[in-house]
């Protein structure tokens, strides 16, 4: 689901969106109006889009990365093939198939399962298979893609270590996208689906994590369980730990404030590298301008909207609300972490009761991180989320998804008990 899909219609009782005026430079004042009326939107209330990401393995044993050559064959395969979903490729080489905006759950996952079992007939072709995980067992491949973004990204995140570059060329995720809030609701709704959202997240990471086998060589990510979710901890706190609101301070204002205190990871230059003044956040690029990145014109929207999509939060608003911490999962799996985030928000009842046993581990990102379900209270909590979610799945009339959680839970509650039995996932 991309931005574009969520961010044309006004929200209620904002009028239309007014952009400040396009290639001209921002101000500061433009931007602090701009990102709250754009980020966070009111839409129909239970529509939802489904992104999955997927690590490419050659099928032999044992598995091995394909050669750039065949890479490149395979994508210009799959870019001509009928999918309804955007077909996209990642900088180690990974597939995402990324929905249309669904307008409920059984739409979004029929319109995915169509999109993918075209996407593994193709890769089977190519004696290719896709692995549903969030790290990749295997050493880490070079990077694929060489646009200037990922040569920008790469070197900055290089300053502090390696986590970036696993992060970038060996995880993959399911991200689930929904609707900031519904249609005709008050900005209660809104904050309430954001704090719901935040407050499930370590227990919810922790229940779809998978603890991985990659060799680090990053010394920050040593003794993380979930090694994914260790690198959005390590890799960058200004752009990827959740904005705080201040006391008093709005839910919106916070994230205009988070965006624009944020570093700057690239600036745009045609036909120049990308990369940007060390320390320099996009705030203070707007105050100063060209004495702040002297090759380079002021920023502008374009400038603004770019670095949204460097920002790497657990849950980003960028019109809609993308929830970003969920690993890559195995064969099935994506379904539930899709229906479990969509059951949670769209039952009042379930939400409450899913917040509530969350409370005692809310905060806890790096707890989950490092101990995963082996800590007794990220397990309780994460029993208590797909317990919930499977109770209201089936009271809205979906009992096979209902009946895949408790199927699921029951694999959480076998590898919570024995933690040291959790073996590799297993390709789609």
């Amino acid at each position: 689901m991309s931005v574009e899909d969520l961010t044309q219609e006004a929200g209620p009782g904002r009028g239309p969106v007014t952009h400040p005026d396009q290639g001209q430079p921002l101000t500061e004042s433009d931007a602090e109006g701009w990102i709250p009326r754009t980020c966070f939107k009111h839409g129909p209330p239970r529509r939802i889009g489904i992104e999955l990401e997927f690590l490419l393995h050659r099928d032999t044993d044992p598995p091995e990365h394909l050669e750039p050559d065949k890479i490149r064959r395979l994508h210009q395969d799959l870019s001509t093939q009928p999918f309804r979903s955007s077909f996209t490729v990642e900088p180690g080489g990974q597939v995402e198939l990324s929905s249309l905006p669904a307008e409920d759950l059984r739409a979004a996952i029929t319109d995915v399962e169509t999109d993918l079992a075209l996407l593994t007939s193709v890769v089977r072709r190519h004696g290719v298979r896709l692995v549903g995980t969030g790290i990749d067992a295997l050493p880490r491949p070079a990077r694929f893609l060489q646009e200037p973004r990922y040569a920008a990204m790469e070197e900055y995140f290089d300053r502090t270590g390696s986590a970036g570059r696993i992060m970038m060329r060996s995880s993959a995720s399911v991200q689930v996208n929904v609707e900031a809030a519904g249609t005709g609701a008050g900005p209660g709704d809104l904050q309430r689906r954001w704090e719901l959202l935040h407050a499930i997240g370590p227990a919810t990471s922790a229940a779809f994590g998978r603890p991985s086998r990659h060799l680090l060589d990053d010394p920050r990510l040593r003794g993380y369980r979930l090694v994914r979710q260790g690198i959005w901890r390590v890799l960058d706190p200004a752009r990827c730990h959740p904005s705080v609101p201040a006391a008093g301070e709005s839910l919106q204002d916070a994230y205009a404030r988070w965006v624009l205190d944020a570093p700057v990871l690239a600036v745009q230059r045609p036909g120049r590298p990308w990369t940007a003044p060390a320390g320099l956040t996009f705030r203070q690029w707007l105050r100063h301008g060209q004495a702040a990145v002297p090759d380079a014109t002021p920023p502008t929207l374009d400038d603004l909207k770019f670095h949204l999509t460097t920002l790497f939060p657990p849950v980003r608003a960028r019109g809609h609300f993308e929830v970003r911490y969920l690993d890559a999962q195995p064969g099935p799996w994506w379904r539930m972490a899709a229906a479990v985030v969509s059951a949670l928000l769209e039952d009042e009842t379930a939400g409450d009761v899913a917040l509530a046993a969350c409370e005692p581990v809310r905060d806890q990102w790096e707890l989950a991180a490092r101990a995963g379900l082996t800590d007794a209270r990220i397990c309780h909590a994460a029993r208590g989320v797909l317990t919930v979610a499977a109770e209201a799945l089936d009271r809205d009339g979906q009992p096979e998804l209902a009946r895949m959680a408790g199927e699921y839970l029951d694999r959480v509650a076998l590898s919570a008990a024995e933690p040291n039995a959790a073996k590799e996932a297993a390709p789609c």
